[in-house]
């Protein structure tokens, strides 16, 4: 009998040093669901601190916004409404209507807000995932990994600590209703859980990424391709459990270092005239033009062709070069470039780069006092409790915070361990389509993998050489229960189970877990091991 490893994935790391604790096929391409919605979230919190938009920003609803599949906030074609309510609706219901309006006014078009966010992604070190669109419906060429979506909720945490909150509320205030969590059964019951979010769609099952602290330690894990919510829910009540468990008492933090905003100066029109009696430059000019045009890996990411503030008349980028804009960064990721390290320049007058949210001393004054997480700062109440806020009066010449004239770029991250494995490079265009889900979940060891053990699908069989045995855990009347019983092993023996392969056999008897791959050595040492706690198991020999 052979098994291949089912569209089934998790991770788990330690939170405050990035370090993994657990991995099972977590660098599998699978359909991300909602949990897309992170990166739209993201990239929002990104345009306000920046100072694109603002929290009361009108944001109008097209008729493709309105017309996204549930769930849904309900959104009108032709309405405005204000961001803080399409994050609460995207955060919390995971509303793909409001979802789409974010991306659609941020960055002019859902097209354009996918490759932005897919370009962001590979500042943040998601080398593995790809967007089609901000709210995570199936569509051919998107789709993530368990580990990138990880290292995403890691970044929601550290890099904007001030909206984190959003994702442990079981309500919010939409504007046009008031919504309740779609994780708010998880959020319940894990003791220390605060997030994050969930996900799902016929082709992806049950996601979920999820976040808890318990005293000094703080795990964040994610689950791909679960069967339902409660086997979801029990899968990651567990893989947190076992990471609390493994994780150091004290460990030292190490946050992970943003990605770098840098604003480029516009480019000059130049006319045909000037062209023609422009000077040739001389050949040492041209061998350095062309050596940084080799060295370029700087992707660009263009600032919106349809902003919500007025932007000044001078040096405002068209939409024709936001376009060109976008379609480098595309291109730049299909060759597989990696993103450039550069400092930041020195600030020129007038220009806005970090954060800037015009009358946030009013949205903070409306503010109800709450508890906060870990890490929460002032102003994310305006966020979250605020009562709507009424539009105080705002002349011509202040009627919101200037968007960016100019073209933005991403810097990539500082690497974080000298020791870490540089990122595999890889051309997007090629990634094979996500596969179809099955019933079957295969579990691995618990000790951290070798990243080229990842690459291929293995294929495991009960017969041959040395490693032919293997355990079966008894017999089981329901799948879910089979699969409990093989992550309750485990994470239980993970030493003693050591590379061996877990599956779930359905028999006519019933459903049987079990692992293979072994030595007889090490099948009757985990038989012993499992055995003293209590749980059926048998050697299978070859």
């Amino acid at each position: 009998m052979s098994v291949a490893a089912a569209p089934f994935a998790a991770y788990v790391m330690d939170a405050r040093t990035g370090n993994e604790i657990y991995s099972q096929n977590a660098n599998t391409r699978l359909h991300p669901a909602s949990l897309t919605k992170m990166m739209t979230l993201y990239m929002a919190f990104n345009a306000i601190e920046r100072g694109q938009v603002r929290l009361d920003s009108k944001f109008l609803v097209s008729s493709h916004a309105a017309a996204q599949p549930p769930s849904r906030l309900g959104l009108r074609a032709g309405q405005r409404i204000e961001l803080r309510y399409l994050i609460r609706a995207a955060a919390v219901k995971s509303a793909n209507d409001a979802a789409t309006a974010i991306g659609e006014n941020i960055a002019g078009s859902e097209q354009k807000f996918a490759a932005q966010m897919t370009a962001m992604a590979k500042a943040l070190g998601m080398n593995n995932t790809q967007f089609r669109n901000a709210n995570g419906l199936t569509a051919e060429g998107h789709y993530s990994t368990a580990h990138d979506m990880s290292v995403l909720g890691r970044r929601l945490f550290y890099d904007y600590p001030q909206y984190y909150n959003i994702f442990s509320r079981r309500s919010a205030d939409a504007g046009i209703a008031t919504v309740s969590s779609t994780n708010k059964r998880f959020l319940d019951s894990y003791e220390g859980a605060d997030g994050i979010k969930t996900g799902y769609t016929r082709a992806a099952g049950f996601n979920l990424t999820a976040s808890a602290k318990r005293g000094s330690k703080r795990i964040i894990a994610t689950v791909l391709g679960g069967n339902s919510t409660a086997h979801r829910n029990a899968v990651m009540a567990q893989l947190l459990d076992a990471g609390f468990g493994k994780a150091p008492t004290r460990a030292r933090e190490v946050k992970p270092a943003p990605p770098e905003l840098i604003v480029a100066e516009p480019r000059k029109v130049v006319r045909r005239a000037d062209q023609v009696a422009r000077v040739q430059p001389s050949a040492p000019a041209q061998a350095q033009a062309q050596a940084q045009a080799q060295a370029g890996s700087t992707v660009q990411l263009s600032a919106s062709d349809r902003p919500v503030a007025r932007a000044s008349t001078a040096g405002v980028v068209t939409p024709a070069a936001i376009s060109a804009a976008v379609s480098r960064a595309q291109a730049a990721v299909r060759d597989g470039e990696t993103l450039a390290a550069s400092s930041r320049p020195i600030r020129k007058p007038g220009a806005t780069v970090t954060a800037s949210t015009k009358g946030s001393e009013d949205l903070l004054a409306t503010a109800r006092p709450t508890s906060r997480p870990e890490g929460d700062v002032a102003g994310a109440d305006a966020l979250l409790e605020s009562d709507r806020p009424t539009p105080a009066p705002r002349s011509d010449d202040a009627a919101s915070p200037q968007p960016q004239a100019s073209l933005f770029m991403l810097q990539a991250p500082a690497p974080q361990a000298q020791d870490a494995q540089p990122a595999p490079r890889m051309a997007l265009t090629e990634a094979p389509a996500p596969a179809p889900r099955q019933d079957a979940i295969i579990l691995t060891s618990l000790d951290p993998v070798d990243p080229a053990d990842t690459a291929a699908t293995h294929v495991v069989s009960r017969n041959g050489g040395a490693r032919g045995y293997g355990i079966s855990l008894g017999l089981y009347t329901s799948q879910v229960a089979a699969q409990n019983a093989l992550l309750k092993a485990e994470l239980q023996e993970s030493g003693a189970l050591g590379a061996a392969s877990g599956s779930v056999a359905n028999t006519r008897r019933g459903f049987e877990p079990g692992f293979t791959g072994m030595s007889r050595e090490t099948a009757e040492l985990a038989c012993g091991r499992l055995g003293a706690r209590q749980q059926d198991c048998t050697v299978v020999g070859p």
